[in-house]
Parts: C-alpha cells; sequence; structure tokens
C-alpha cells in the first residue's frame, strides 16, 4: 500500500475543503431541534454548500447515495438518508457527516447533536465518542502507526463499556473521496502503516452502547446496531505534521 504525503500547497487546498465542511455542520447547529425533519437539514446544508460557499456536495450521487449529508439518529451507526418522514425529537441523538469538494479537494468531517434534552446513557456515550477520537487523533505524529492510533481510540471506549463498530473506519481523503490507508478505529501499538508528514486521512470512529454488531437495512445504506442499541460518531479529517497533526476540519463554534 503507497501512501503518498501531500505537498504544502496540497493541503492548503485541504485547509480550506475542511474549512468549509466544518462550516456546514455549525449552521446547522441551531436547526437540530425537536420537529426538524432530516430531510430539512439535507437541504440547509446542500443550499450553503452550493449557493454561499460555491463548492461541491460530495456525497450526492456518490455510488448512487442520494442526499448531501448522512443523519444517522440514535440507534443508526453511519449512512442514514436523510428523508421528509424522519422528524427529530426530544432525547434524541443525531450524527450529522458532510463531504465538501472546494477546487479538486475534499473536506470530510461529522458531528453528534443531542436533540433537546438527550438520555444520560446518550450523553455519555456521545461525549465518550468525541473522546474516543481525540485520543486517536493526539497519538498522530511521523514515526506512529495507525495501530497506534486505534489502540488509542479502542482504549477510550472500550473503558466506558461501550464497543468499537469494526467493519466502518476511516480512510484516506485528498483529490480521492476515500483512498488508502484505511484507519481502523482498534488495533495493537506499533502494528500497521507507519505514518509520515504530508499524510491526510480521516479519523470517525463509531462506538456503540451495546454490542459492536451491524445491519445494513434493505436501502442498502443505512448502518444499524443488531441489538437496537445507540450509537454515536465523530469525525475529522487530520494531516500528520513535521511534529504531530493538524486538524484540518476544525469547528468554528469549537462543538
Amino acid at each position: 500500500m503507497a501512501v503518498l504525503p501531500k505537498s504544502p500547497a496540497d493541503i492548503e487546498k485541504m485547509r480550506e475543503a475542511g474549512r468549509l465542511a466544518a462550516e456546514v455542520l455549525a449552521i446547522l447547529k441551531p436547526h437540530v431541534r425537536p420537529g426538524v425533519s432530516t430531510e430539512e437539514l439535507d437541504r440547509i446544508a446542500y443550499e450553503h454548500i452550493v449557493n454561499v460557499q460555491q463548492a461541491i456536495p460530495a456525497n450526492v450521487g456518490y455510488r448512487g447515495f442520494p442526499k448531501t449529508l448522512c443523519t444517522s439518529v440514535n440507534h443508526v451507526i453511519c449512512h442514514g438518508i436523510p428523508n421528509a418522514g424522519k422528524i427529530l425529537k426530544d432525547g434524541d441523538i443525531v450524527n450529522c457527516d458532510v463531504t465538501v469538494i472546494k477546487d479538486g479537494w475534499h473536506g470530510d468531517t461529522s458531528r453528534m447533536y443531542c436533540v433537546g434534552t438527550p438520555s444520560v446513557l446518550g450523553k455519555r456515550l456521545v461525549d465518550t465518542t468525541y473522546d474516543a477520537m481525540m485520543a486517536g487523533i493526539r497519538a498522530v505524529r511521523p514515526g506512529a502507526t495507525l495501530g497506534d492510533v486505534g489502540h488509542a481510540i479502542q482504549q477510550v471506549a472500550e473503558a466506558a463499556g461501550f464497543t468499537i463498530v469494526r467493519e466502518y473506519c476511516g480512510h484516506g481523503i485528498g483529490r480521492v473521496y476515500h483512498d488508502d490507508p484505511q484507519v481502523l478505529h482498534y488495533g495493537k501499538p506499533g502494528t500497521g502503516l507507519r505514518l509520515e508528514s504530508g499524510m491526510t486521512f480521516t479519523v470517525e470512529p463509531m462506538v456503540n452502547a451495546g454490542k459492536a454488531l451491524t445491519r445494513v437495512l434493505p436501502d442498502g445504506w443505512t448502518v444499524v446496531t443488531k441489538d437496537h442499541s445507540l450509537s454515536a460518531q465523530w469525525e475529522h479529517t487530520v494531516a500528520v505534521t513535521g511534529d504531530g497533526f493538524e486538524i484540518l476540519t476544525p469547528w468554528p463554534d469549537a462543538a
């Protein structure tokens, strides 16, 4: 697996695409409330990307996916399809995942939102998953391995009594949406690809409150927990720098 580092000029392009993707999730925040449909959130995101940012929503038409956002509510792990019939209610937790293409470069990020007042378990799962993502990101530096990253994530999630989804992972990104390397959210320290300055990839753990088992719904996209337990996910695009990492998708409102 040859993973080619990006040049400083490439990273600058990705920084801009990442900034735009993060901006989309920030402008959604006040709209994520009881009574709103996931279709409405998708419309807001699409119009902002196309009309304000003059960029391209990468998900629309990607391998047949019909929408701008993936909206994954409660027991949906990932790839939930926005629709007018899915109305958010008080206590829900929802992940919105967006990728923006600007000047040919991709910026990919997702975040969790609590709708109204979440359950104690839901809030703890959301917070733990964020902490797990950040633990993985903090392990990124030249000379570290992807196994170090996955292990850091796994430790945080499992220490809280939660489980890591194994079938879906982070990925290399740049001009190509899903590229090498695969970034597993579990692993053994010192194993896997050794990181070099200029590499770019996503860190996006999916963490379940129950068992790690998954199921894909008949629409061919929506992935749910097999035991119907809650699931949460956060995602950043990161670059390996000379002495550590840079988050290329920092949220302007600091989440």
